[in-house]
């Protein structure tokens, strides 16, 4: 009996501590997501437009993209996304990005992806299990600077608009062909339960704002207001 016991608090003892590694996994991505936005907002002359800010529907944000190539290269990736409720913004879900690559290519750096969806045409592909980015959704490099004056039509009318950052430069990036889908497994761990995406990020009387998530909200909360006031960090 006592070591029928001894191996069932052994059992619980594993399963807490690898449910503590995950939670700590995604507290990562949320905290790393909202240092992105914050280093962004730091230099406004050289980042997104307010008028692109102003506009977009739902910020997923990558940190640390990863990209290796040999020949054979890919560029893979995890982040979060919100969206906009009134004039706040949802609790996060958890994304992978996905995009490879072929030809002659040698190295390996890490880059931070941002991606603004602009419409709810881009927002109701997001809800898809997977999407297919420049396929699925209409997808462009977003502008950069302050204004956004020399935006494109393609720009002007994508549902979606992406950025990266290496190395301190910030820049529009083509992640055409690339496949970004829900972590399931990833908002599980973080809420508790299983729960479908669209809930965590349009109902708030299912899912409200969690505290582990309250730095990523406050960075973009604090966005809008620079956006709608003209002023940066």
């Amino acid at each position: 009996m006592r070591k029928g016991l001894m191996i069932v608090t052994v059992l619980l003892a594993g399963a807490s501590a690898a449910a503590a590694g995950t939670s700590k996994n995604e507290m990562n991505r949320v905290t790393d997501a909202a240092r992105v936005l914050r280093e962004i907002r730091a230099a406004p002359d050289k980042g997104i437009p307010e008028s692109i800010w102003q506009r977009a529907r739902c910020v997923a944000v990558m940190p640390d993209v990863k990209k290796a190539a040999f020949v054979l290269g890919g560029e893979y990736g995890k982040g979060v996304m919100s969206c906009r409720i009134g004039t706040s913004w949802s609790a996060p879900v958890f994304l992978q990005l996905e995009k490879g690559s072929f030809g002659a290519q040698i190295g390996a750096e890490s880059t931070d992806v941002v991606l603004l969806v602009m419409n709810e045409h881009g927002v109701e592909r997001l809800l898809q299990d997977k999407v297919t980015l420049g396929a699925d959704a209409s997808l462009a490099a977003g502008p950069v600077g302050r204004s956004g004056a020399a935006a494109t039509d393609a720009q002007l009318t994508a549902e979606m608009l992406s950025y990266s950052r290496a190395r301190g430069v910030f820049a529009g990036i083509d992640l055409s062909g690339g496949s970004l889908r829900s972590d399931d497994s990833a908002d599980q761990a973080f809420y508790g339960h299983a729960i479908p995406a669209r809930d965590v990020l349009f109902d708030k009387t299912r899912v409200p704002r969690s505290s582990g998530a309250r730095a990523f909200i406050a960075a973009l909360d604090d966005v809008s207001r620079q956006s709608a006031t003209g002023h940066g960090a």
